[in-house]
């Protein structure tokens, strides 16, 4: 059962509540003054998004809405926060301030989740289960065919830490925050024959991918099909000849990519020349995007540029309407595939 975005914000606890309303106790004049409020102990916790190409934090700029699920050192639900102002989240000097008792800890962060437009929820009232048990699941009805959708960026963190005993100040604390969601855009050119229209061809991704659990795997679910969001054709100049260069493009948003997936991505001709759908190309995706880890990322592990990575370009190559198989152009980078076995 899927949780009501309205029920979630049920879930706000008072630790919550007052961390919301800022309160902010007095310093350790207490442990002189009888009359005044205890030193204050809980943690303040700063999120950051810098696990990206660029090494830098887009937190503020990318992440929308923000979840995050407390739960003591064994995973036992604690309480829940909500966050949906943009003035605050695209804050670089945004924090959360949660009082809370020294002891351990987990913070389970979800960013786009609690958006309007959210693409994902939880499996259940996170209130109703252990941590161990949470899963969050793409919501079905975005599977669409022929048009799919654009998924809404999911963000995700988690971060196990001890509040000390006898502390005299909030602890600081970061979260590091990841993408989940990935957007592809495919491009094909007819470097012979006649001008090229997107209608004519038909983009597909399958991988089974939709199932996440409490630390961000894959739950293994029955394969699916993401059809792109958006497609048609784009003029890109001229040839020697005077004729009109297009590209048939068509982008296909889908889940967390990880290494290891049977995940294809086929391209069929359907124009009207075809008596029933021709297959231009049929790639392991995740194979052929591995690849493009040239020698400035040599020393990243593949699953790791496959999280940094969320935005992708392919461009194929076609001739007389076969596939020229021989390199694939990736995010401005030449993938050679002579190597790459296609079963």
């Amino acid at each position: 059962m899927k949780l009501r975005r309205n029920n979630l914000l049920k879930t706000i606890t008072v630790m919550a509540l007052a961390a919301m309303a800022a309160i902010i106790m007095p310093s350790c004049d207490s442990l002189v003054y009888d009359d005044l409020d205890p030193c204050p102990s809980g943690v303040r916790l700063r999120f950051v998004y810098d696990y990206n190409m660029e090494f830098a934090n887009a937190f503020p700029s990318q992440v929308d809405c923000l979840t995050l699920l407390v739960y003591d050192g064994d995973g036992r639900y604690l309480g829940s926060f909500v966050q949906t102002s943009d003035e605050l989240l695209s804050d670089e000097n945004w924090r959360l301030t949660l009082p809370l008792e020294p002891g351990d800890y987990i913070f389970e962060a979800w960013g786009g989740m609690a958006c309007q437009s959210s693409s994902f929820s939880f499996n259940a009232d996170p209130s109703s289960m252990p941590l161990q048990s949470l899963q969050v699941a793409l919501d079905p009805s975005l599977l669409t065919s022929p048009r799919g959708n654009r998924l809404h960026p999911l963000f995700f963190g988690r971060l196990e830490m001890t509040v000390p005993a006898e502390s005299t100040d909030y602890t600081e604390a970061t979260v590091e925050m990841m993408k989940d969601t990935n957007n592809i855009r495919i491009l094909l050119n007819n470097l012979n024959g006649p001008e090229i229209s997107g209608d004519d061809y038909e983009f597909t991704i399958t991988d089974d991918n939709t199932l996440l659990d409490s630390r961000n795997d894959i739950v293994a679910q029955p394969a699916v099909t993401y059809h792109p969001w958006t497609w048609g054709q784009s003029e890109v100049g001229e040839y020697d000849n005077g004729g009109v260069a297009t590209f048939a493009y068509a982008e296909i948003a889908t889940s967390r990519l990880v290494t290891g997936s049977k995940a294809r991505l086929q391209i069929r001709y359907t124009g009207s020349e075809a008596d029933e759908p021709r297959v231009i190309a049929d790639i392991p995706l995740i194979k052929v995007l591995e690849r493009l880890r040239s020698e400035e990322f040599d020393r990243m592990e593949s699953q790791e540029f496959l999280d940094r990575q969320s935005r992708w370009e392919m461009v194929f190559f076609i001739a007389g309407g076969i596939w020229l198989d021989a390199y694939i152009y990736i995010n401005d980078y030449t993938v050679r595939i002579n190597d790459i076995e296609f079963d």
